[in-house]
């Protein structure tokens, strides 16, 4: 498993991430999430509240990738994992507590994100190189 570094979780705290997954026939999905944040080292969690294809192609097994982007330093990262659905346990706590505290709606399901490989989306030689 891959780890966030304290650089990736400040971006992760300052700028959208834009997530991405397939369906069964290979069809790409993408979009913001705004909940999407560190839950550990090497693992990301959202909420999910709207039930949408995200969650269809997660539930069909698709993995997810999520690109977070500094477009003024020209900095970034694309994270690429497999998805794993909560709707209680302790995930689930962490999901209603965020939501809680952000004055937004519970979610319906949390989402953790078990970060299996992380590139670079900086300009210069280390674009798209794994880290």
């Amino acid at each position: 498993m891959k780890k966030l570094t304290s650089s990736m979780i400040a971006m992760l705290a300052k700028q959208l991430p834009i997530q991405a997954t397939t369906s069964k026939g290979g069809i790409p999905d993408i979009g913001p999430k705004r909940s999407l944040r560190k839950y550990d080292e090497s693992t990301l969690i959202y909420n999910e509240n709207t039930c949408g294809q995200t969650l269809q192609n997660i539930i069909d097994g698709s993995k997810i990738a999520v690109a977070i982007i500094n477009r003024e330093r020209l900095d970034g990262y694309r994270f690429v994992g497999s998805p794993e659905i909560f709707c209680e346990g302790e995930p689930y706590m962490d999901a209603l507590e965020f939501a809680k505290k952000k004055g937004i709606a519970p979610p319906k399901f949390a989402i953790l994100i078990h970060l299996e490989n992380i590139y670079s989306l900086s300009s210069g030689n280390t674009a798209g190189k794994e880290l």
